[in-house]
């Protein structure tokens, strides 16, 4: 059982950056693949960033590729995004979650079972 808490949103100006975190209070933590998606207004949810449960093998949007970080701490249970060269197409609810079904691709929102409530990021122009 994951019980995710994201915290870091807010209102911030085109260019400039923010970090997201997200906590999970269960023990498997370590196990599973975790990524980020975000849903702009009025629009469907959409994948943002992956990582693998090392640590290692991002994997990026083609949209954020190069201006957003995706990390975890496997010892504090937390996962982040450091995002910079923020543009106001960014503006969405950002959402953590982890992958709980076997795939190839990390993208597709069906394959994770657990699921943040949202942090909501505003990009002014």
């Amino acid at each position: 059982q994951m019980h995710l808490v994201e915290s870091g949103g807010g209102l911030v100006q085109s260019g400039g950056s923010l970090r997201l975190s997200c906590a999970d209070s269960g023990r498997t933590f370590r196990a599973n693949i975790m990524a980020w998606f975000r849903q702009p207004p009025r629009k469907e949810r959409e994948f943002v960033a992956a990582i693998s449960s090392s640590g290692g093998t991002p994997y990026y949007a083609a949209s954020v590729k190069g201006r957003f970080t995706i990390s975890r701490d496997n010892a504090q249970n937390t996962l982040y995004l450091q995002m910079d060269i923020l543009k106001p197409e960014d503006t969405a609810a950002y959402y953590c979650a982890a992958k709980t079904v076997f795939s190839r691709d990390n993208d597709n929102p069906q394959d994770y079972g657990y699921w943040g409530q949202g942090t909501q990021v505003t990009v002014s122009s």
